[in-house]
């Protein structure tokens, strides 16, 4: 058996009861695991605080730690459904594909994604997919309103050359950071894909921290034949209405 399938059986079995909690012997109850896989794993997630185990009453419950991640993921839900209209407006005025991603340690993540005609480029955003900060658009426009702790551990990091347009440069990075604060948007010019450019904003909430950011992604044939003035304004302004109703 998979053991993530008895660690997550077993949590589960935990949760169940998280008003009255559970002992060893409820939980050897209700999975079908070996006793000493359950006496193990039990062991193991309280050593890890994601369960709590209270000595006198000899009963598990699920740690704040293991709320908090549930939170985490919830906020998550609720902020994509937040942004989905505000998506799909920008996708009708613009007539690209629109993005929005949110920070999952030193990567992003894509949560959400409004298809249009993608010009028959295969594009990298696929929603659940991880995507590096230093190389794409959203991944700049969020790093560049991080914490200085979150830039510093990003450009420490071995950072991959994916195609020749990619800058690897920590300085060369800072300074553009420095510039995408000033102006607000970030572009990412075939850093991470060859033939194509995005175009994003960064998503601010209360006290100007990052929720996110969105983007539009264009073919880079688009952007030397009619220029991307419109697009950045597009996203820009997209970007402070989202912002602002999230108390930005």
């Amino acid at each position: 058996m998979n053991p993530l399938y008895k660690i997550f059986t077993i949590l589960e079995a935990v949760v169940a009861q998280q008003s009255k909690g559970v002992t060893y012997s409820d939980v050897v109850a209700a999975v079908s695991l070996p006793k000493s896989s359950v006496h193990r794993i039990l062991r193991d997630l309280t050593e890890i605080g994601y369960l709590d185990y209270n000595p006198e009453t000899k009963k598990y419950f699920g740690s704040m730690r293991l709320a908090a991640t549930g939170a985490e993921v919830m906020s998550h839900f609720q902020l994509r459904k937040h942004v989905r209209p505000h998506l799909e407006s920008l996708n009708v005025a613009t007539g690209h594909t629109v993005n929005f991603g949110v920070l999952d340690g030193s990567m992003g993540v894509f949560v959400e994604k409004v298809e249009s005609q993608d010009y028959g480029i295969r594009l990298y955003s696929e929603v659940g997919k991880r995507f590096p900060l230093y190389c794409t658009g959203m991944g700049k426009a969020m790093l560049a309103f991080s914490p200085q702790q979150l830039v510093d551990k990003v450009l420490a990091e071995p950072l991959k050359v994916l195609t020749d347009k990619t800058v690897t440069d920590p300085d060369m990075l800072r300074n553009t950071l420095k510039t995408i604060r000033e102006e607000g948007y970030a572009l990412d010019l075939e850093e991470i894909t060859r033939g194509i450019v995005c175009i994003a904003a960064p998503l601010l909430g209360f006290r100007q921290e990052v929720v996110g950011a969105i983007s539009i992604t264009v073919p880079s044939y688009y952007k030397e034949e009619q220029g991307i003035d419109k697009e950045i304004e597009a996203v820009k302004k997209s970007a402070a209405v989202i912002s602002q109703s999230l108390g930005g």
